[in-house]
């Protein structure tokens, strides 16, 4: 039996912000957001024991999936608004108990427009009986009173039933869930005065069919920490930001009772270092874009391909730890001591900007590609200067097998004179925004790229690499690669080899 729970959208849009802060829409809603506006009619209908009993019943199923149309984001403005929350206001004036006379705060509507008003959260096999029977028609009365999903002005018909049907095939997993006890955290919530804190994560699961071509031995799932406050180094020195990551989520495993894995260390209990692969950090930076600046926007964390990492349990406790509820701001925050001050960073599934995106480095299989953040070579450069790029070549070669992908090779394209190189290197990246690497003591401290000690006097530079069929992201090359160095994203015009 399958339990649905369909939402009409009356106006045709949906009001409703990812976060409060962000101008990122909530879309498809998510089954959090769906239990809050029903605990809402619940206390609107007079709090019945029956009809609570039913939402603690939902809060206990594993979490839905969602069928949903696509949605289009609407141009919203900025408009000046009176707070409802008195609390707020930063200064406070007798006035302000008339809404009208309160000073008005900026505030953005995001709005989006779906395809069909329509949507549906679909609970497979559910037990069938009288006690079901009943909580459905409790969670229908619920239902059925809940004028709006999201901002008041998202008018909503709901209704909920149950069916043989299995569960349709377009829908997908949620970003967010609800879980035991998020009833009462609700109601605790409004009691207290405070904004409701979004729910649970759902890190999505890794590809359960392998992809077409040579894969590199990173994920493709990757956990997004958003920039959201702080001052945020340069690119420049994302390795050291990176470790300082990893310190810190190791502190939460730690401040959870639990002893940290190898696989988030990247050394064995021993403290020897780890030679499988491991959790790597990875920054985010505005690159490959018209004006691009390079400035970071956040960093990522890929763990191996052949590890379930961030659906781990102990994983989940130590973010926890470290990554309190900011109730203001309505997420989680972790904070990552600089000597530059105090960095604040968000894990979300959700990431507003394009830049964001991990499908930039993974979505497609690509035949080319090229350093956003330069390689560092895994040995010395010993030879000659007149031998030395032939050298960087080979390391840089070394470096893609050494992840699981095959040896670049020289390609042949029609209207070349001759076949292309398998791999460049260069100073310079070829992405637009990234910087380039000047390691010139002539040259300031702050225009080089740093590294953590034990990877002093390594070279470093860019490239560029030619592979012989299409090979499947993330690519991240050389000694560095763990913390960021040596990350790549597939050029455009990478397509198929002819």
């Amino acid at each position: 039996m399958t339990l649905v729970i369909e939402i009409e959208f009356l106006t045709g849009n949906s009001v409703a912000a990812l976060q409060p802060d962000s101008e990122a829409p909530d879309w498809p809603p998510q089954p959090d957001r769906v239990f809050s506006a029903f605990v809402a009619t619940w206390a609107y209908r007079g709090q019945r024991p029956e009809e609570r009993a039913a939402l603690e019943w939902l809060e206990s199923l594993d979490p839905p999936r969602i069928q949903a149309p696509t949605a289009w984001l609407r141009t919203s403005y900025l408009a000046y608004v009176p707070p409802n929350d008195r609390a707020a206001l930063k200064v406070r004036r007798a006035s302000d108990n008339i809404a009208d006379y309160r000073s008005r705060q900026p505030r953005r509507f995001i709005t989006v427009r779906p395809a069909s008003p329509t949507v549906r959260l679909v609970w497979a096999d559910v037990l069938d009986g009288a006690d079901v029977a009943k909580r459905v028609k409790c969670l229908d009365a619920i239902a059925r009173d809940t004028a709006y999903v999201g901002h008041s002005s998202s008018l909503t018909r709901c209704r909920a039933y149950v069916t043989d049907e299995p569960p349709p095939s377009d829908a997908i997993p949620p970003l967010r869930r609800v879980y035991r006890g998020r009833m009462d955290e609700l109601v605790r919530a409004f009691a207290s005065g405070r904004r409701p804190s979004v729910g649970e994560w759902v890190m999505p699961a890794p590809p359960s069919v392998a992809p077409d071509g040579p894969h590199s031995a990173f994920s493709t799932g990757w956990l997004v920490f958003e920039h959201v406050g702080g001052v945020m180094p340069d690119v420049r020195a994302c390795a050291l930001v990176a470790q300082a990551i990893r310190n810190r989520v190791i502190e939460g495993y730690r401040a959870a009772g639990i002893s940290p894995p190898p696989v988030v260390t990247g050394r064995s209990e021993d403290g020897i270092p780890e030679s499988h692969p491991h959790l790597a950090i990875v920054p985010l930076p505005f690159a490959g874009f018209p004006h691009a600046d390079g400035r970071v926007l956040g960093f990522a964390c890929v763990p191996p391909r052949d590890v379930d990492l961030l659906r781990d349990e102990s994983w989940l406790r130590a973010l926890r730890a470290v990554c309190p509820m900011d109730v203001r701001r309505g997420r989680r925050i972790l904070r990552v001591a600089l000597p530059t001050g105090d960095l604040e960073l968000s894990p979300t599934l959700q990431p507003a900007k394009r830049s964001l995106d991990p499908a930039l480095y993974t979505a497609k299989p690509s035949n080319l590609y090229a350093t956003v953040t330069p390689v560092v070579l895994n040995r010395r450069i010993k030879a000659q200067p007149s031998e030395a790029v032939m050298e960087m070549i080979e390391d840089v070669a070394s470096a893609c097998e050494h992840i699981g992908l095959p040896r670049p090779q020289e390609v042949m394209l029609p209207g070349e004179d001759g076949p292309l190189p398998a791999v460049e290197v260069s100073r310079h990246s070829a992405w637009e925004g990234a910087p380039s690497v000047l390691s010139s003591r002539r040259n300031p401290a702050w225009v080089r790229w740093q590294v953590p000690q034990y990877l002093k006097g390594r070279i470093l530079t860019h490239a560029v690499i030619r592979f012989s069929e299409p090979v499947v992201g993330p690519v991240m090359l050389g000694a560095g690669r763990y913390l960021g160095l040596g990350l790549c994203r597939p050029l455009p015009d990478g397509g198929e080899v002819e």
